[in-house]
C-alpha cells in the first residue's frame, strides 16, 4: 500500500516526498555510480514523486548510455534521487531510502532487498556477490 514519505538531502537543500510501498522491493546495484555512493532504491513512478524544494540545487549527472539521470545536491553532494528513462517498468524514479526522513528505522529493516547486477548489465540477475552493497 502506497504511503507518502518526506524526504531531503544532509544540508535540506533538496526535499520531496514520495509515495511508496515499502512492502514492494527495493534494488541494490553493483554498477560503478550506485556501488561507489552506496545508492539504495525505492521505485516510484514520476507521479509519485513530488520534488518540493531544490530544483536549483540539484546536479545532473549522465553517462554511459545517458539513459538514467543521478541528481545530487550540489552543496552537500547527496544523491536523494535519480531518473530511469528506459526501464523494464517504464519511466521510473529511484527514490534513495537513506534519505527518507518519516522512514522509521523499523520500517526500513523490513524493505525487501532485489540486488540486481548492473555492472554487467544483467538487470535480472543478482551480482555473484552483493553482501557488501
Amino acid at each position: 500500500m502506497l504511503k507518502t514519505y518526506h524526504g531531503s538531502c544532509h544540508c535540506g537543500a533538496v526535499t520531496f516526498e514520495a509515495d511508496l510501498d515499502l512492502t514492494q522491493s527495493s534494488y541494490r546495484c553493483n554498477c560503478s555510480i550506485c556501488r561507489r555512493n552506496r545508492f539504495w532504491a525505492a521505485v516510484a513512478t514520476p507521479e509519485h514523486f513530488r520534488l518540493l524544494t531544490g530544483e536549483a540545487d540539484l546536479t545532473r549527472y549522465v553517462f554511459n548510455t545517458q539513459k538514467n539521470h543521478h541528481f545530487f545536491c550540489r552543496h552537500c553532494g547527496v544523491r536523494c534521487h535519480g531518473v530511469g528513462n528506459d526501464t523494464p517498468v517504464g519511466p521510473m524514479v529511484g527514490v534513495n531510502l537513506g534519505c527518507l526522513d518519516d522512514a522509521t528505522d523499523e520500517e526500513l529493516s523490513r524493505v525487501p532487498i532485489t540486488y540486481v547486477d548492473g555492472l554487467h548489465d544483467r538487470w535480472h540477475s543478482a551480482p555473484a556477490f552483493f553482501a557488501h552493497l
